[in-house]
């Protein structure tokens, strides 16, 4: 109210001035207040437009400003991208010369598997005759699985692992299962027992015929009378039919 009660003066004055001068001699009063409104009214729109500029202006700083944050964070996650970068550059490195070792270690391993499991094969052979068809069986998947280009290196070892881990638990286990042998020509079906590599008896579903493998001669023998108790109750224990107790085993010795 202030600035625009200066400005009616203002103009007041000038027009007074003006009069006094000898300007506009015949000038009236009405006539002054006109020219002073005037004035008035071109004071309120530059001062409306001064303050829609200044508006502007101020609107722009801020603008200015958050654009000035933005650059600056971005610059603080540009850096931080490139350690990243720089990051995943050594890592690839590092993978490429993995890959490179990989292929050099597949190549070694492969024949090592081979090697492997044509031992384990010889080593069945030599063994006792037990649960052959399970064993063999495994040793025939585990040359399929060479054999194909879908399997990984990784798991083809890990087969190859786990049967000889498969094999060396045979060595302190009892198990017992039907089967059929040839005893003295004669195909006879059995059940026979296995006591870890000690021992391997059998004994017909009767219990009339008792015999074990003499692995000097590599055939299937009869045993005397005194061995068809002990050789049936390793049987049930086996089979979790009876509780695990002392037996009386027929035991091969080596040879002179």
């Amino acid at each position: 109210m202030r600035n625009k009660r200066n400005q009616w003066l203002s103009a007041l004055a000038l027009v007074v001035g003006v009069g006094l001068v000898g300007v506009a001699p015949a000038a009236t009063l009405a006539e002054i207040y006109q020219v002073a409104e005037a004035i008035n009214d071109q004071a309120k729109s530059s001062q409306a437009r001064i303050d829609a500029l200044s508006e502007e202006t101020h609107k722009l700083l801020n603008e200015y400003r958050t654009v000035l944050k933005e650059i600056e964070g971005l610059r603080v996650y540009n850096r931080q991208v490139s350690k990243q970068i720089s990051s995943q550059d050594r890592e690839m490195t590092q993978l490429e010369e993995s890959i490179s070792k990989v292929t050099v270690i597949e190549r070694q391993i492969t024949p090592l598997m081979l090697r492997m499991i044509d031992g384990l094969e010889q080593f069945v052979n030599l063994d006792l005759p037990f649960l052959m068809n399970e064993r063999t069986d495994r040793i025939e998947r585990l040359r399929e699985i060479m054999d194909r280009a879908d399997v990984a290196v990784s798991e083809k070892f890990s087969q190859v692992l786990r049967a000889f881990q498969i094999e060396n638990e045979y060595g302190r286990t009892m198990e017992a299962y039907g089967d059929t042998i040839n005893v003295e020509g004669v195909d006879r079906k059995v059940d026979v027992l296995k006591v870890g590599r000690i021992a391997l008896v059998f004994q017909t579903p009767d219990g009339d015929e008792t015999g074990m493998w003499n692995k000097n001669t590599g055939v299937w023998e009869r045993l005397g009378d005194e061995y068809t108790t002990p050789v049936r109750s390793g049987i049930r224990m086996a089979r979790k039919q009876l509780s695990v107790d002392m037996l009386t085993m027929p035991i091969t010795g080596p040879e002179a």
